[in-house]
Formats: structure tokens, sequence, C-alpha cells
């Protein structure tokens, strides 16, 4: 089912009419009930939640102001790309490398030069933008030659194999949260497969909830784990003015830190991408914009003292999991997260869900990331007798998954930018002329 373009765009206006939908798979320009489109917008709140507040806690950001900013960088990009491209802005890890490196930061408490870390970010979010209007002036013809579906299927999977082992070290510390975690993982695939009418899209925020009274019964209630500790949850206020910090702009520092666009570019391709295989339909005209659109949120993010933001795999997954893209989802979650994020006591009731609970979610909405390629690779029907093909994908593959990380002086490549780059390198070499002729 192709985009709207022009004629049929101009009639609709910039954004779309969002027609009424209340079953079956709900496309980018259709709307789901109000009721039914709050508890699904939540459940997104729910799967950036761990990650947009993870990322800057390890980088001594405020993670409040990380949260408001991902709800005001959503909505840039929802404006920005005029409606069509359903996407959640989180707390981007690529910047943590750089960001402690840049700054110094002994890894506890507020970081003493998160203004020196928030000037290298608001270069990176500078080259992002020169990145992205280049893409829009040149067009993304060039997109297909880098990224055929043997490639974006690679970088799929590399991306939610990466993530493998987070999800699954947060669930291994003991038996008991090994259990725990396992049992979130079952409430997820139960509510998924049996639950019937508006329970059966909301996997991700009832395993939530279910996974958080499982450990309140076994570790508060009977003691067989590390209780969960109210305290904080009690001390803080129900509204408070987040910690804005201003940016200082250090030469050392932007040099460091600003590569890591290149890192973002590639994290949005692939979304771009994935939710096209996903939507069934090119979204190709729309990644200029989507990558200005994360250029500017990131820029806007480092101004106020919030981490860089990018597209999130974690809110593929739950659109994966739902087969809901309707991108006012996605305008509401970050309604939602604005007004969260001037409120102490959403982020005290957010840090007191158990590792082992945000653990299982993690271990199904990263494996739906890279069970995501397989659909990429079986619609596009890849052909994996090809050694071109066949290569590409392995390599790529054991980079992400093995966290294959390539540093450049004081810049590094995680294995989610060695894996993309990696493919893509790898595949216009392995099908140039010269290679055909050595064959």
């Amino acid at each position: 089912m192709p985009i709207a373009t022009g004629s049929e765009q101009r009639a609709q206006g910039y954004f779309p009419l969002w027609t009424l939908k209340s079953s079956g798979v709900i496309m980018p320009e259709e709307r789901l009930p109000l009721g039914q489109t709050v508890v699904s917008g939540l459940q997104h709140c729910v799967a950036m939640s761990g990650s947009t507040i993870i990322a800057p806690l390890l980088m001594g950001f405020d993670p409040n102001v990380a949260v408001l900013f991902s709800g005001i960088g959503t909505l840039i990009f929802f404006v920005i790309v005029a409606g069509r491209v359903p996407s959640y802005l989180g707390s981007s890890f690529a910047f943590i490398a750089v960001v402690i490196a840049a700054t110094g930061y002994a890894g506890h408490g507020p970081n003493p030069n998160l203004s020196v870390a928030l000037g290298g970010i608001v270069g990176a979010g500078v080259l992002y933008g020169v990145i992205a209007l280049i893409v829009m002036w040149s067009g993304v013809g060039w997109v297909e030659r880098l990224l055929p579906p043997a490639v974006t299927g690679a970088v799929v999977a590399a991306i939610g194999l990466n993530l493998a082992p987070v999800a699954v070290k947060a669930v291994s510390a003991n038996a008991f949260d090994t259990a725990i975690g396992l049992a979130t993982v079952l409430i997820v695939g139960v509510v998924a497969v049996g639950a019937r009418g508006l329970w059966r899209r909301l996997p991700i925020i009832l395993g939530a909830i279910g996974g958080y009274l499982l450990y309140l019964l076994f570790a508060n209630g009977l003691g067989f784990g590390k209780p969960i500790d109210f305290t904080p949850l009690a001390a803080a206020p129900w509204i408070g003015l987040p910690s804005f910090t201003t940016p200082t702009f250090q030469t050392d520092a932007i040099v460091l830190i600003a590569p890591v666009a290149i890192i973002l570019v590639a994290e949005n391709l692939g979304h771009i991408k994935a939710v096209g295989a996903m939507t069934g339909r090119s979204l190709d005209d729309y990644l200029g914009r989507a990558l200005l659109a994360d250029s500017l949120a990131t820029i806007v993010a480092a101004c106020g003292g919030g981490t860089g933001v990018t597209t999130y795999a974690e809110n593929i997954g739950v659109m994966a999991a739902t087969k809901v893209y309707s991108t006012l989802l996605f305008a509401f979650a970050a309604v939602v997260s604005i007004v969260l994020g001037f409120s102490p006591k959403f982020g005290a009731l957010i840090l007191s869900i158990p590792g082992p609970v945000i653990g299982g979610l993690s271990i199904v909405l990263f494996g739906l990331i890279a069970a995501m390629a397989g659909r990429i690779w079986v619609e596009n029907k890849v052909d994996f007798s090809s050694p071109a093909n066949l290569i590409t994908v392995a390599v790529a593959l054991t980079a992400g998954a093995g966290d294959l990380t390539l540093k450049f002086g004081a810049f590094t490549i995680g294995g989610i930018g060695t894996a993309t780059f990696g493919a893509i390198i790898l595949y216009q070499i392995l099908t140039s002329p010269f290679a055909r002729r050595v064959e």
C-alpha cells in the first residue's frame, strides 16, 4: 500500500485525516477510539521509559528532564514528518561512552560537567541536521542502493541481537530475578496470544503490571528477593520543576561527541526501514524529514539539559506486537511524557519498577526487533544462495550480537554502528563489478 503523496496528500492537507478504525491492523493515518488511543499511548510510554531513564542515569543527567525532552522531541518529529511516520524519540545510548569520556564522569550522582556534555550533544545535533539537509536535497535513491533488503534485515536483526545481553543481564542476578523475568515474558505472551478485544493490544503494559505485582508479592510480601523500596516514591512531590541546564561549548568536547551523529543516522535509517516493512509501504520519502526532526529534537533537548534522542527500537517492538501504527498514539505519548516530566513522583515510580521486570519486557521487545528481520527477508525474497547476501548478513549479525566495537582515537563505534556500516560497506564491495570479475 503506497504512502499518500502528490494530489492525495494535498487533498488531505499537511496532516492525515486519521480515519477511525477499531480492529485489525491500524495504519499510521488511521486512529483508534479515544479510550484505546489513551491506553495504547500509555503502553508506548511504558516501553520507552526504561531506556529513556536509564541512559541519563548512566551519564549523570536528570531523568525527569530526559523524559520531558523525549516528549518534546517526539512532538517535533511528529510535526516535521507530517504525522505520517510512527515513532517515539527517547534517550540515545550512543552518547554514553563519549559523554563519559568528555566529562570524566565517575558514574555516581549528577554529572559535574553536564554543561560541557550538552555543548557536545548540540554539536552532534548540528552535524546530524547538515546530513539531513543533504538527504533532503539529493533524494533517497542512494538509500535503496546502500540498503537493499538483505542489508536492511541484517541491520534490524543486529539491533535486536545487540540489545539482547542487556535484557538477559537484567534477569540473571539470581534465580528469583530470573523467575520474575521469565514470568513477565509469559504474561506478555499469554496476553498477546490469548487475550481478547482491547486487552490483546496491551501485552507490554499488562506484562509490566503483572510482573510488578508478582515481584511485590514474592519480594516484599514473602521475602524471596530484595523488597521494592517505596521511600523515594513517598517522598517525591507530585509536581516540581525539572533541573534545567544550559550547554557550554568546548571545542574538544564537541569534536569528541559530534561524530555520534553518524550513528544516529544509521539508527534512524533502520527505524524507517523497519516501520516500512511492518506497514507494507515505503517511508523513504520521509527519510530526510525524519533525520532533520531527530537532529532538531536532539539540539532542543541538549539546550535544556536533556540527552540526545533517537527513534526508539523499544516502540518498534510494541508496534510489532500490537499491529497498531497510528501516529496519534505517539503524539499522545509525547504529551503524557511532557506532563510527567514535571512530576518527580512519576520519576520515582518508574525507578521503582524492579530490574527483572524491565528485563523480561526487554527480552520480548528486543527479540521482536530481531525477528522482524526474517519478515523483511521473506517478503522481499532475499536470495541466501547468493554469497554476497549470505556473508553480509553473517558478518552483520555477529558484529551486532558480539558488540564489535571500533575505536578511532577517542571516538568509539559500538556494535550497532559497526554492524550497520559494516553491512553497507561489505555489501557494496561484494556486489561491485570488481568482485564479480574476480568471481
